[in-house]
């Protein structure tokens, strides 16, 4: 067995594990520690008993669930408290919070992005861990529950209870098919409008692309707002601060559109300012996921800033 029978499984392993940790840094170690594991064990791997993948996951998942042990969940604002009324509260970041990142989908080739989104991936995080794991490899893996038990060494009755139990807990979360793909038309013409107006700071236009109970939060801050009248007046304050003249590149994030957002440099040009992951659904946008860490700017390998002379080309 060579390191490449396990290095083209590296991608799908890594959507695994963020989605079992809801950190792609922490994902990505997480792998490199599977990988290691299974090429030190390759000799006692027999393929009679599972193929490759399968085994690979088995170890995987005792790598998560190992990882996890003792640990909270990771949150979006939103999961947390109840949202402000009040454009002008403190942005304060907490960072004693391990927040949920968005997942970078020009890193990886992974082709179950639908179970990859935030609010997905967020109410995944919920769960007991071993629900968590046995959740991901039944629903969207298709693994056989006996290929779970096996996996995480338990029975195949406690695997279909588990699974139960987490379909039970995930009820309310709605059904991923609502939200609209980033190549959709009708998704790309409503993306295109809000960067149009974003770039523009015309805050009435952005409202109007708007759900009337849409979501703006903003990681790591815990402040979170929903309805498109408050959103807009969050807006309206940012611009006041920032200026006008910002600039956007768009990409896609947990299989949902995405924007770079570059504010304005006293100095000339554009500096990063945050990666925003919308949710796109019957033509309205109705939440704006704003994330502001370095740890997930570094993440979708974004650069820092837009010279002053590729702005005026831009424009």
């Amino acid at each position: 067995m060579s390191p490449v029978d396990f290095e083209s499984h590296r991608s799908e392993l890594t959507a695994f594990c963020y989605r079992m940790t809801g950190s792609v840094h922490e994902a990505e170690d997480l792998v490199q520690e599977t990988l290691l594991r299974a090429w030190k064990a390759r000799d006692r791997y027999d393929p009679s008993r599972a193929a490759v993948r399968t085994w690979l996951y088995r170890i995987a998942a005792n790598v998560c669930l190992t990882a996890l042990e003792g640990r909270g969940r990771r949150p979006l604002p939103s999961g947390l408290g109840v949202p402000s009324n009040d454009p002008g509260a403190p942005l304060v970041p907490t960072l004693d919070v391990p927040w949920l990142h968005p997942f970078p989908d020009a890193r990886f080739d992974v082709d179950a992005r639908a179970d990859l989104r935030l609010a997905w991936v967020a109410a995944v995080q919920a769960l007991p861990a071993r629900q968590r794991a046995v959740l991901v490899l039944r629903e969207v893996l298709q693994f056989t529950a006996a290929e779970v038990a096996e996996q995480l060494e338990t029975t195949t009755a406690a695997v279909n209870s588990a699974l139960q139990r987490a379909r039970a807990a995930l009820v309310d979360i709605g059904d991923a098919g609502e939200i609209g793909e980033p190549d959709d038309p009708e998704v790309r013409a409503v993306v295109e409008k809000y960067v149009r107006a974003f770039e523009a700071a015309d805050v009435p236009a952005l409202t109007r692309l708007l759900a009337d109970d849409a979501v703006l939060e903003m990681p790591p801050v815990p402040l979170w707002y929903r309805g498109s009248r408050d959103y807009g007046r969050f807006m309206e304050r940012v611009f006041r601060m920032r200026g006008s003249g910002w600039a956007v590149r768009q990409l896609t994030a947990n299989g949902q559109p995405a924007l770079a957002a570059y504010a304005p440099d006293p100095g000339g040009g554009r500096r990063l300012h945050t990666l925003q992951v919308l949710t796109v659904a019957d033509g309205r946008v109705t939440r704006n996921a704003v994330f502001a860490d370095p740890l997930v700017l570094d993440a979708f390998e974004l650069p820092g800033e837009i010279p002053a002379n590729e702005c005026a080309r831009e424009r």
